[in-house]
Formats: C-alpha cells, sequence, structure tokens
C-alpha cells in the first residue's frame, strides 16, 4: 500500500527530498518577505533530485512497459501560497494501492474453477471440450459449468467430452447461489460473458480470465492458443490485475396505496459492470428524468434517456452516445444524455463516490425504463427512484500483458481507435518534387512577372 505523498515519488530518494521541502515549507520563515522566488510550480529540490539509477536499468513490472511513476495521481502540496493550507483532519490519512503494482495471489491453491461458455456458439464447443478435460484430468480441479450448457446436443459429437460429464457440477443462474464457492473463473466467448460472469456475483468476484472467442472481444484479452501455459501462469500467481468497478444500483418503489393499507415493496440492489441505461420505452414522448448528485438537483433530462456508466462500460453503449473512453483504473462515473434535446448537453465524469439519483420529473408525461447491463428491463412510475453509487466490490479481471498495453491492444483492435492513413513525406509527392514544371515555381515565376518594372 502506498501513502499519498509517496505516490509523487519514483524512488525512495525522491521521496525523501519530498518531505524536505514540505518540513521546510512548514517553518515560520518560509513566508512571503524572506521567500525566493521560483520560476516552476514543481519544488526545484525535486526537479534536481538525484536519479538513483540509469533510466535503462530501473525494474520493469508487468508485461515489456517500463513504469516509473505510480498510475495514481500524483498527490498535491498541502500548502498554497505563504499562508494557505488544507486544514488537517482524520479524512487526510489515506493507503491508496498503485494500480499499477496489482497482481494476483493466492494465499491457498484454487482448487474449483466455473468456466462460462458462450451459448448457441457451435464454434466454442470444441475449446470447451479441451479446457474442461484439461482442467478435470490434468489439473484434478473441480469444475463448474451452468446446466444450461450441458443441454446441448452438439456435445455428444466430442467422445471425450463423455468421461468428463459425469465429474462436472452444474448450477441454475438465478437459482443456485456460487459465494464463496469458486476460486477461479474463466470466461470462453466475447465480452458478454464476462458480463454474465460479474451478473453471477453479487458481491465478491473471483479473479476471471476471459479468453477472446466472440465477435468483439474488447473485454477478453487472451487467445485460446496455447492455452495451458497461460492458464498455469495464472494459478502459480504470475499475473496482473485490473480492478474493473461497478455500479451498484438500487431501485427504491413507491408505496402504492392496496385494499388493505400500503403495500411497501423492498428495495432491488443489482451490480452492474457496464452501465445502467435510464430510457422512455416505447412511448413517443421524451423522457423528463431529475438527474440529483448527493441530494443536490443537477439537471433534468429532456430526450431518449441517460447512460450512468463505469469506466469500463464508457466503451460500450456511452462511446456510441458521444462519450469520452476512461481507462478503467481511473475512479470515476460517467454521465451520458441520449439524444438530449439541447445543443449544450455534454456527456459529464463525476468522481467515483457520490450518489447519483434519478427520478421522472413531476411534469414528465410517460413512465421511464431501465435495464442494468442489457438485463432486468423494468418500468418506474412517478415517486420510483433509483440510487447509483461505485460498489465496493470490482471485477478482478486478469491481464494478458498490463492494464495499459491490454487496454490500448483493445481500443486498436477492437475499435480501429485513430486509424488513418499515414500522410506522405514531401519527397514521396511526385507532384510537387519529380514534376517538370513546379507548381510552386511557377506561381513565383508569375508573381515576379507582374512586378512593375523601373524606368
Amino acid at each position: 500500500m502506498l501513502s499519498m505523498e509517496s505516490l509523487w515519488c519514483g524512488s525512495e530518494s525522491e521521496l525523501s527530498t519530498l518531505r524536505l521541502c514540505k518540513t521546510a515549507a512548514d517553518r515560520p520563515e518560509y513566508r512571503l518577505s524572506r521567500r525566493k522566488p521560483s520560476k516552476s510550480l514543481i519544488p526545484q529540490a525535486l526537479l534536481h533530485a538525484p536519479d538513483p539509477q540509469p533510466r535503462a536499468h530501473r525494474r520493469r513490472r508487468s508485461g515489456t512497459w517500463p513504469r516509473t511513476r505510480s498510475l495514481n495521481a500524483p498527490s498535491p502540496i498541502q500548502q498554497f501560497g505563504p499562508c494557505g493550507r488544507i486544514m488537517k483532519n482524520s479524512a487526510m490519512v489515506m493507503q491508496i494501492q498503485d494500480p499499477a503494482s496489482q497482481r494476483l495471489t493466492w494465499y491457498k491453491p484454487p482448487l474449483t474453477v466455473l468456466v462460462i461458455k458462450k451459448v448457441h456458439d457451435a464454434t466454442i464447443l470444441a475449446p470447451f471440450v479441451q479446457l474442461v478435460h484439461w482442467l478435470v484430468h490434468d489439473k484434478s480441479m473441480v469444475v463448474f459449468v451452468e446446466a444450461a450448457v450441458l443441454d446441448d446436443r452438439l456435445l455428444a459429437e466430442y467422445g471425450d467430452f463423455t468421461s468428463v460429464k459425469e465429474r462436472l457440477m452444474t448450477f441454475r443462474a438465478g437459482t443456485d447461489d456460487l459465494t464463496d464457492k469458486i476460486d477461479f473463473i474463466i470466461c470462453l466467448g466475447g465480452d458478454g460473458t464476462l458480463l454474465h460472469a460479474s451478473s453471477l456475483f453479487q458481491q465478491s468476484v473471483p479473479p476471471v480470465m476471459a479468453f477472446h472467442l466472440g465477435s468483439l472481444g474488447f473485454l477478453t484479452p487472451f487467445e485460446f492458443n496455447n492455452f495451458q501455459g497461460q492458464v498455469m501462469n495464472v494459478l502459480e500467481g504470475h499475473a496482473a490485475l485490473t480492478l474493473r468497478s461497478r455500479l451498484q444500483c438500487v431501485v427504491l418503489r413507491k408505496s402504492r396505496d392496496d385494499a388493505d393499507g400500503k403495500e411497501k415493496k423492498k428495495p432491488t440492489t443489482i451490480l452492474v459492470l457496464n452501465e445502467v441505461v435510464v430510457d422512455r420505452g416505447p412511448s413517443p414522448y421524451l423522457s423528463n428524468i431529475d438527474l440529483f448528485l448527493d441530494g443536490k438537483h443537477i439537471t433534468s433530462v429532456q430526450g431518449d434517456g441517460l447512460i450512468v456508466s463505469t469506466p469500463t462500460g464508457s466503451t460500450a453503449y456511452a462511446v456510441a452516445a458521444g462519450a469520452s473512453m476512461i481507462h478503467p483504473s481511473v475512479p470515476a462515473i460517467m454521465v451520458t444524455p441520449i439524444c438530449p434535446h439541447s445543443l449544450s448537453f455534454r456527456p459529464i465524469v463525476v468522481p467515483a463516490g457520490v450518489e447519483l439519483k434519478i427520478a421522472l420529473s413531476p411534469e414528465a408525461r410517460n413512465a421511464m425504463w431501465v435495464s442494468f447491463d442489457g438485463r432486468n428491463r423494468q418500468a418506474l412510475q412517478h415517486g420510483d427512484s433509483l440510487y447509483v453509487t461505485t460498489s465496493v466490490y470490482p471485477v478482478p479481471s486478469i491481464c494478458a500483458q498490463d492494464q495499459i498495453s491490454d487496454w490500448f491492444d483493445s481500443l486498436a483492435e477492437c475499435l480501429h481507435w485513430n486509424v488513418r492513413k499515414k500522410q506522405k513525406q514531401i519527397d514521396e509527392l511526385s507532384d510537387l518534387t519529380h514534376s517538370s514544371s513546379d507548381p510552386l515555381e511557377d506561381l513565383d515565376n508569375n508573381h515576379h512577372d507582374e512586378r512593375p518594372v523601373d524606368t
């Protein structure tokens, strides 16, 4: 764990130098009348701190990406000018883990693994049979699969699967509780398999290793080739982690008058990995939704709806609605309008610790509909409320390389981010360098010809 002041520095010598600077800043003689002017906002001692070792010999963390500083933002200097500073209180003492140092470790060997397969896809049956056969016979692990997977008649065509089928543990989603039963999750398919794994665990989620066997695969960084070696690396604890934050969504229903009095419904709590979407449903009218942040009314949304997404979900529905893409390690919540009837309503990013409240405006002509990661779609009437905040239970997604490389590789391969033909160099343009008549020279000659001649 890293303290807030250590997040600024990349070495112990820089940290000690920063502490000396902060000590000097607290002395009485460090006032405006005796203060030496500085052209830089960064302390001079920090700028000239000696490099502890040559850059070429610095330690590499995960993957092939050399890290010299934390992925967290630098801890700000807490003195402002000669007199101002942040008031000290107990909340100032914080312990923040550097996301770049998040690596998987097992305090006991994993024994149970949940294999999630994309349904209704015959191309995944062969990899599924190979993986399950290897986990059961070679690694002697207890393998859980959904009961619906074994109902696939095409599995009977694989002779190796018959000897494994009797040793598999089955469960049914929404009925059986997997809490504290699974040590490790392997997904075979696309991004939907990771979303499904998240929905199965509404509290703590086991580490997830996702193989790209689907269509897009933004959240599935592993290729199935040489799956044995890749899974062994994870089982031995040689893997980096991306903690993908989730949203805790609580639906509060207004008490409805009943014949026996008032009917009170218990709040519904759902954790989502991508986004919660509020829209106008089948109604032809605009949505009219009030948005509150920590109890303060922020704005009213008039349009098709609203998307509240995690950084992971910023590359899903939100980016299609015009939002920015946020790295999953950034602690934030993104609020994106869907087709707002306003030219000035732009997506916003708010701190991860706030609580959002979404409710129908009193003037709304129709109900609003809400869905959670594309599921559990339901209508919210006048008086109903939806509360959204960041959950304390993230999804620990295992990296194929590291957090930075995996994310930018997905941007390039799946979304073709910033793909463009390269501009040619000047000497490669035949019309400028290899042409017999240079347009620039002709223009220059014409310019000289039009000048009046002195007589």
